[in-house]
């Protein structure tokens, strides 16, 4: 890769770029190998280091530093690295919950989670897919789950205690995986989650990419900035093919759920998407 074109994918955010003092060594050969043989079903595997290296270069999961060297890229470090924060800064999820309407000093959580995107799987004798553990969207869902969330207090006909969503699980799940998709990763802020008493903000650090507006990404226009990341999400299923999660899923969820609508603000430095409680 010419130096011109490194500083060309970094100036625009993108997520192909090389990430310095990483090597295939960084990345998770097990998550990588279940997802060439049984998620993308690669019919020619790689059969040694150098022809992983190859391969992985092909998908964007490595990269030439521009300096003679090959590196994971920012996209193989966030997909499928050992341990993404540790190459990566900005990798990973801050979460923040508040007993009130405003931050403060006290928090009922401050933490941040680390690991590769997407969750560990292995095929099991019969043929079926097995949960090792997990990627960081499922960690996002065990982490905040238990404070947007609460048991009815009464069993229902089928003996079972209903859960009860201060926002739907849909919506938040959306925004956050729109976040990861699409922000700035060239940037060393985390993406911020922050749950208060009466709303849940998502803080997405970078501007929109190329042309893209408020009106046109609620329209559903779509322009993604990480096509690579975006492919991965879209080969484990977390996102769908459309790529229209606001227009589909956040906005209509919402107002099924308690009938407000989500805000979205944009400045130089970040987007910030709200999803408020029932009035």
């Amino acid at each position: 890769m010419l130096r011109q074109e490194l500083e060309e994918l970094i100036a625009n955010g993108e997520s192909s770029g090389p990430v310095a003092g990483t090597s295939i060594d960084s990345l998770d050969l097990d998550r990588l190998d279940f997802y060439l043989r049984h998620i993308i079903q690669d019919p020619d595997m790689p059969c040694d280091g150098a022809e992983w290296q190859q391969r992985l270069l092909g998908l964007g999961l490595m990269a030439e530093d521009g300096l003679g060297h090959q590196t994971a890229s920012i996209a193989g470090i966030l997909g499928f690295g050992v341990q993404p924060r540790r190459a990566l800064r900005q990798a990973g999820l801050r979460i923040m919950v508040f007993d009130s309407r405003e931050k403060t000093y006290a928090t009922k959580l401050d933490s941040v989670l680390d690991g590769p995107f997407v969750a560990r799987r292995k095929r099991s004798a019969s043929g079926s897919a097995q949960h090792v553990d997990d990627g960081l969207i499922e960690k996002l869902a065990s982490t905040l789950r238990p404070f947007i969330s609460r048991d009815a207090a009464e069993i229902d006909e089928s003996m079972r205690r209903q859960t009860h969503w201060d926002y739907p699980w849909e919506a938040v799940r959306e925004v956050v995986i729109n976040a990861l998709a699409h922000r700035d990763w060239t940037r060393s802020v985390d993406i911020e989650i922050s749950c208060y008493s009466d709303r849940l903000e998502v803080i997405s650090p970078g501007r929109l990419q190329n042309a893209m507006t408020i009106a046109k990404m609620i329209a559903g226009q779509r322009s993604p900035r990480n096509p690579i990341l975006m492919d991965l999400l879209r080969d484990y299923g977390y996102v769908e093919a459309r790529g229209m999660g606001v227009r589909t899923k956040v906005i209509p969820a919402m107002r099924a759920h308690n009938g407000t609508e989500p805000a979205f603000e944009l400045n130089e430095d970040a987007l910030k998407v709200t999803l408020y409680q029932a009035p």
